[in-house]
């Protein structure tokens, strides 16, 4: 099974770690099942293990966290909707590519919910919309904007961290920093680009699609011999 939780209000970043990292090694010790964590943090920048301190433009706009996720910079606040995923990747095929190919699949396939077309490119992490309702790029090709973002760690085969989808945040917040290290992209969200799509919808459409990118682990049998 795993288990859908749901914090109202805004959750404190250093406080969602710790309960990351306590559910995640509790589920790696067989006492707890598998989780998916809703919740919206206070506005505050993350530097993941590949964040170049050069891509935070306005270190004093927010507090920043260094976190042990990949990635490079992301901004969380709130009208966005993150999602912590503690599943046991060791169960699911010991293959992190997979899994995070899984995460975009899923990210993907809840967009779809809204009649939103999201796209993976090469070189660049995340989930990415082609905004044909802007002008042209100096290259002469539609401009395309993030509305999500995947950065995970691993510990004994146990994930946590995970996904951001942008569902109505204030994106000028994201000026502070190169999200991602990535300059010439914009970012987006599902209000900006004209549904008003509230974080409830966003929830159903979650958990609808989850299946189909982590069905559901088969039963652990009692030891053998």
């Amino acid at each position: 099974m795993v288990e859908w939780i749901t914090s109202p209000g805004l959750t404190d970043y250093d406080t969602a770690v710790r309960e990351m990292e306590a559910r995640a090694e509790a589920i790696a010790q067989g006492r707890a099942d598998e989780a998916v964590w809703l919740l919206e943090h206070p506005p505050l920048y993350t530097a993941g293990t590949s964040a170049d301190p050069a891509d935070l433009t306005d270190p004093d706009r927010f507090p920043v966290y260094p976190s042990k996720r990949g990635g490079q910079y992301t901004y969380h606040g709130p009208g966005q909707r993150v999602v912590y995923v503690m599943l046991d990747v060791g169960r699911r095929g010991r293959d992190v590519r997979a899994f995070v190919k899984s995460l975009e699949t899923w990210v993907i396939a809840t967009l779809d919910q809204f009649n939103v077309k999201g796209e993976i490119r090469e070189g660049r992490v995340g989930v990415w919309v082609v905004r044909d309702d802007k002008p042209l790029t100096p290259a002469g090709t539609p401009p395309e904007d993030k509305i999500a973002a995947i950065g995970i760690r691993l510990r004994k085969w146990i994930s946590f961290h995970g996904i951001s989808i942008n569902v109505e945040p204030e994106l000028e917040h994201f000026s502070g920093i190169v999200p991602c290290g990535i300059a010439e992209h914009g970012v987006t969200s599902l209000v900006d680009l004209g549904l008003p799509v509230t974080m409830g919808d966003l929830d159903v459409a979650l958990r609808h699609t989850f299946e189909a990118s982590f069905p559901p682990l088969a039963p652990v049998g009692p030891p053998q011999g």
